[in-house]
């Protein structure tokens, strides 16, 4: 049977304001990361685990946004908002696996920025390409594995009532609110899940900063030490962007926040942080500008 979006805002009267706004936004994440994974494909002087990392990165970020803006751009348009079961089961498993790996990643990377800083020496040898291999890869399964447990059981509760879903997207919660069994102790069960597997990630990256600065402002050299912090600070602003919105959803109790704060910080998490990632680390990063400005200037030469 076919469920029924209701959407972002579904008694907004300038909503085409509003999807121009999200079109605006999803071009600028898709030539974003398009151009961040391009550069570092294309730039031999990019070939190094850091940026290995972040292809990925933008990579799971480009996957992220297409998993849900598409489908609410094609639903203005047409004016249909039905999505069938398995569409739902599908888009619900695609944005738990990518939201999974990319919280996955975004501590990994917190692990590289540690060797680098206070293993400098080291750090070729421990990361190697089969470290950084194996890192992708476990964000990836263990992003997979939480959503194929999740979007199962989600799935195949018996459903009741209207089928309307009060979101943008096949959301788990907003899914569960018309089953007809009773939904509480899954609902705790995610809580507490969503509570140990934001600690555990934000325990990590906060350990490994904690070193990483300490051994900073150990350092002799200012350019050394600015370099550092440079590179430090767009992961920071990424890791914020990412962990804020999500502790909100995942670590607080759904009845504390009603069904327009819910969708407000599933836009700031689906939606924008995508499209910002790209841009915080082109922008604050000389390598990939350099790497950006040889690739405009062979363009320019070849015209």
């Amino acid at each position: 049977m076919d469920f029924i979006l209701l959407g972002l805002f579904p008694s907004m009267k300038h909503a085409d304001i509003l999807i121009g706004v999200i079109i605006v936004i999803y071009l600028a994440a898709l030539t974003g990361n398009s151009t961040l994974i391009l550069l570092i494909l294309v730039d031999s002087q990019l070939h190094t685990p850091m940026y290995f990392l972040l292809s990925h990165l933008s990579l799971i970020d480009l996957l992220f946004i297409s998993t849900t803006v598409p489908k609410m751009i094609m639903d203005f348009f047409s004016g249909q908002k039905n999505i069938s079961n398995i569409g739902c089961g599908t888009q619900m498993f695609f944005t738990l696996m990518l939201g999974g790996a990319e919280c996955i990643l975004l501590t990994l990377m917190a692990c590289d920025r540690y060797v680098a800083i206070c293993h400098p020496l080291r750090y070729p040898v421990i990361m190697n390409q089969r470290v950084c291999q194996k890192m992708v890869m476990m964000s990836w399964v263990g992003g997979m594995l939480d959503s194929v447990v999740q979007t199962t059981y989600t799935m195949n509760l018996p459903k009741c009532g209207h089928k309307e879903i009060d979101h943008f997207f096949c959301e788990v919660m907003a899914v569960l609110s018309f089953s007809c069994e009773d939904t509480s102790p899954y609902k705790l069960a995610i809580l507490v899940t969503g509570i140990i597997l934001l600690f555990i990630p934000l325990a990590i990256i906060f350990s490994s900063y904690t070193i990483i600065f300490i051994t900073v402002f150990r350092m002799n050299s200012p350019k050394g030490r600015k370099k550092a912090l440079v590179t430090c600070s767009s992961h920071l602003m990424v890791v914020g962007l990412f962990y804020g919105p999500s502790i909100f959803i995942f670590m607080t109790p759904g009845s504390s926040h009603g069904p327009g704060q819910e969708k407000a910080l599933s836009v700031l998490l689906s939606i924008i942080t995508p499209t910002l990632n790209a841009y915080i680390y082109c922008l604050r990063n000389k390598d990939v500008l350099g790497a950006l400005k040889k690739i405009l200037e062979k363009c320019l030469f070849l015209m």
